[in-house]
């Protein structure tokens, strides 16, 4: 929820855009800094008035003193007066005092300015009282002189206001003078330096938005070094990954609607399969009967799984089933899958105690495990075994409350580059023709389980580490 602005300032700005706000306040900052130059210039304006007029006093008062007497008029004295500026000088000095004065001396005056000793803070009083409240009787004014003790001097305040009048405002025209240069100045500066990439990219955002999977949308970064270029890049990044993103969730959109599909015809002929297995049950052949019920089983688990990713499309996977069950029966059924490449002649061995039960859901951990085992076996397949005949080792133990089980072989080793992205979806596969999908499934289904799945790189092959915990319900079980 945005507020409105609530200060007048506030208010005004918000109707203009950046740049017009950007030379406002210029302005407006280009003009504090002009008052508070202004105030101790027209305090110090006020003060070189006063003293030049006691240094014309004093000279005047010196031109009287050595004039012959004879020399001396009223008229010459009132010349020298109104030449000042002043109605009356004294000048004391060598122990005597010389008054100079026009015939109408006023009665009283309204302030005494001594400039002898003058501070700063009273001086700036004074000038803005001259210029707001000026008094309307002569002031007297004494500062020191050249060579004397003291000048005094009485005289009207109103050209002294009329002076400050006109330096202020020369000072108010200089200082817009100077805002506008200034502001343009500082305006142009920031058009080029921050509002025109600014706007560019604000501009690419918006033009990105309308079609995030188009590439040619994404930014193409300047050579800046700064702040600004720095976000151009993190936002061609930001752009690149979630253009690929899409593309990627576009395509599994499409796959999944493939999959089901395929699934739902699959998952009917698997179901007539069944039915014709049925029908082994009568052959008195021995090894079709001892293969009979793996083939069933298969199916079953394969009908299931039909139906699994028929469900995927409008929910995740179910949540697993789970109960203690013996693990070696699982195992036992992995080494059949070793006949998916019987020309290597891959070997199978299984170390797994026939007592230790696991807490999981059957059916989920058997497809964890083919997973598993499947990847090596094609991976033996693609590239054997440098150190003798290719090999898959099994093994489990209980550590605590976990099952911990190990399958490795003894192929060359997963690649430096697919290691980083070995659990995710359509990217981990390091065989030709490999999905990609096995050990991100696997993965999922462990994740269930609340155990996990990492590669084990401690035993020097290539090694696969998972572990089942007991759920805090269940008794362990050695």
């Amino acid at each position: 929820m945005s507020r409105e602005p609530t200060t007048l300032t506030g208010r005004i700005l918000s109707q203009f855009g950046l740049s017009a706000r950007l030379l406002l306040l210029t302005v407006l900052f280009v003009m504090i800094a002009e008052v508070l130059i202004y105030v101790p210039s027209v305090a110090n304006f006020r003060l070189t008035w006063l003293n030049d007029r006691l240094a014309a006093a004093q000279i005047a008062a010196m031109v009287l003193d050595a004039a012959p007497e004879d020399s001396l008029t009223e008229e010459l004295e009132l010349r020298l007066l109104h030449g000042v500026g002043a109605k009356a000088i004294a000048l004391k000095g060598g122990g005597r005092r010389s008054l100079l004065a026009s015939g109408e001396m006023p009665d009283e005056v309204s302030k005494t300015v001594d400039l002898r000793d003058a501070h700063w803070p009273t001086l700036v009083q004074d000038a803005f009282s001259v210029l707001f409240t000026p008094a309307h009787k002569p002031i007297r004014v004494i500062g020191a002189g050249m060579g004397v003790e003291f000048v005094e001097m009485i005289l009207d305040q109103a050209p002294l206001r009329q002076a400050m009048i006109r330096f202020s405002r020369n000072i108010l025209f200089l200082s817009l003078f100077i805002s506008g240069i200034t502001a343009f100045l500082v305006y142009l500066t920031l058009q080029w330096v921050i509002v025109r990439p600014v706007r560019r990219l604000t501009g690419n955002i918006a033009e990105f938005s309308s079609n995030p999977e188009d590439a040619s949308r994404v930014i193409q970064p300047t050579d800046r070094v700064d702040e600004i270029g720095l976000a151009e890049q993190a936002l061609a990044r930001m752009e690149t990954t979630l253009a690929d993103e899409l593309r990627q969730k576009r395509r599994l959109a499409q796959l999944g609607l493939a999959v089901s599909k395929i699934n739902h015809e699959l998952r009917n002929m698997l179901t007539t399969a069944q039915l014709l297995t049925d029908r082994l049950d009568n052959v008195s052949d021995e090894s079709v009967q001892r293969i009979a019920p793996r083939l069933v089983n298969t199916l079953d688990r394969a009908i299931a799984f039909c139906e699994t990713t028929l469900a995927y499309g409008r929910a995740t996977e179910p949540l697993p089933q789970r109960r203690l069950i013996p693990l070696a029966p699982l195992i036992e059924e992995l080494s059949n899958l070793t006949d998916l490449a019987p020309e290597v002649g891959i070997a199978f061995d299984a170390q797994v105690p026939e007592d230790l039960m696991v807490d999981a859901d059957p059916d989920q951990l058997s497809r964890v495990l083919v997973n598993v085992v499947r990847n090596a076996v094609q991976a033996l397949s693609q590239t054997g075994s440098p150190g003798g005949r290719p090999r898959i080792d099994v093994t489990a133990s209980r550590e605590g409350g976990t099952v911990c089980i190990l399958i490795k072989d003894n192929g060359p080793g997963i690649p430096e580059r697919a290691k980083p992205t070995l659990f995710t979806p359509f990217q981990g596969s390091a065989q030709k023709g490999g999905t990609g999908l096995g050990l991100p499934i696997a993965a999922e289904l462990v994740q269930l389980h609340g155990g996990t799945i990492a590669l084990d790189e401690s035993h020097g092959t290539t090694c696969f580490k998972i572990a089942i915990p007991d759920r805090p319900s269940v008794p362990g079980s050695n």
